[in-house]
């Protein structure tokens, strides 16, 4: 079975990603020996890998959360204003 080809946005997240967390990580750390860096290396490819997989591919797109129908509609109703008598003023 043929593994799929990684999208442009899978590509591009997963490099981001392991060059911005191994700057982060070396900086951070201040490990000088190859040990160290090594260990950093590995834990940023992973961290790469790790965001490359979980970037969502356009052909799967999250279901939608279904929202459960009202089974009578809702209506307001609004009182009608109490009826006063108009009067009027004389003109003077």
């Amino acid at each position: 079975m043929a593994m799929p080809r990684p999208t442009a946005a899978q590509l591009a997240y997963g490099s981001c990603t392991v060059i911005l967390s191994t700057l982060a990580m070396l900086l951070l750390s201040q490990t000088s020996s190859g040990v160290g860096i090594a260990i950093i290396a590995v834990a940023a490819l992973a961290l790469g890998l790790l965001v490359a997989l979980t970037v969502p591919s356009p052909g799967k797109r999250p279901a939608a959360v279904e929202r459960p129908t009202p089974r009578e509609p809702v209506r307001a109703s609004i009182p009608a204003p109490a009826q006063k008598p108009v009067r009027e003023r004389a003109a003077s």
